[in-house]
């Protein structure tokens, strides 16, 4: 049986979570640093143990709902992909995950937790009495050669790529811009839009990202330009060790037929590839994704609580989130947008 013990941070930690093959991004002190800003949560490190010897490490957020302590690993909305555990080959994420309520019910008192971790399967979920749902994603193996890459993709987008670079379409770097934010943000708001909804985050969770993730130079912000130098569409991609995260895109619905959004994915592929990043995680599974000839991934989304009573108010406050960003939309919509302006309606994030 493998045990979890909470871990001080230290730089000789930092050091040896480094090393494990199976680091991400979300593992690094500036994301920890990042969604402890934004959810006003701490940080939890842990070794995981087999006897005597370290096998792995895991990592997680504390955060308090309804006054009781919940270890998210991560908790969805958080705009984090995966946490978990890092674990040595051959080491079982099953025993690893059969240990964490333990840790997460006794050590840290914690009501509930959830956990989504990337190598995790299915099948290690077996007979630990969690509930889990199947939350895929889509990627994109960058080892072959740019070519091959552009090959890869339905013809129907290669098209729009030649025809963003026909049209005149620029798609640029953003670096050390503090209005790369406020154009993200009002391109999402469109997107959302679209669908009679609001973001889920605010221009803040934007900021605190880029504030967090540039100055380790671990996030590629673009925009991309119309002929006439306008910004149309926007991506925000994080990137650390061997991936690529697509955490963001909106793009203006009357500009789409100059297909900036394709143009900014191929311009990110190539600039990860080039610096020896060999996956692309577009972070969740949807068709559209499927033209850049991605390859779908299932990634489990667990979750266990100390008793029915606080599983239950886990759906309500569940329920009632989808509630308020409904009444928000409503409330949107019978109004002008911020600047005064009619909200311009935009496509989808890319």
């Amino acid at each position: 049986m493998l045990e979890l013990r909470r871990a001080e941070p230290s730089a000789s930690l930092w050091r040896e979570r480094e090393a494990y093959a199976d680091r991400l991004l979300f593992h690094t002190p500036p994301w920890l640093r990042f969604v402890a800003e934004a959810q006003r949560a701490e940080p939890v490190l842990a070794t995981v143990h087999d006897g005597a010897a370290t096998v792995g490490h895991f990592t997680g957020l504390i955060t308090k709902r309804f006054g009781l302590r919940i270890l998210g690993s991560p908790m969805a909305g958080w705009t984090t992909s995966y946490l978990g555990f890092n674990l040595l080959p051959g080491v079982s994420r099953h025993a690893a995950l059969a240990a964490l309520p333990a840790f997460a019910f006794g050590q840290l008192g914690c009501a509930h937790l959830e956990v989504r971790d990337r190598f995790a399967t299915p099948g290690d979920l077996d007979g630990l009495g969690m509930r889990w749902a199947d939350a895929p994603t889509a990627v994109i193996d960058l080892s072959p050669s740019e070519d091959q890459l552009f090959g890869a993709m339905a013809s129907a987008c290669r098209r729009n790529i030649r025809k963003a670079s026909r049209s005149g379409v620029i798609i640029e770097e953003a670096h050390e811009d503090p209005t790369f934010a406020d154009d993200f943000y009002d391109q999402l708001r469109d997107v959302f839009a679209k669908q009679n909804l609001v973001p889920t985050y605010s221009i803040d969770r934007v900021r605190q990202l880029i504030r967090n993730l540039e100055p380790s130079g671990r996030i590629l912000l673009l925009r991309a330009r119309d002929p006439e130098g306008r910004c149309i569409a926007t991506a925000v991609l994080p990137w650390y060790h061997r991936t690529m995260y697509f955490w963001g895109g909106a793009s203006y619905r009357p500009d789409q037929h100059l297909r900036p959004n394709e143009a900014l994915i191929w311009h990110a592929l190539r600039w990860a590839r080039e610096r020896g990043v060999t996956e692309f995680d577009f972070v969740g599974g949807n068709s559209y994704k499927e033209k850049y000839g991605t390859t779908e991934v299932p990634v489990p989304w667990a979750r266990h609580s100390r008793s029915p009573l606080v599983a239950g108010l886990r759906d309500a406050a569940k329920e009632a989130f989808a509630l308020r960003q409904r009444t928000l939309a409503r409330f949107t919509r019978s109004g002008p947008a911020d600047d005064g302006r009619p909200a311009t309606r935009a496509s989808r994030s890319i």
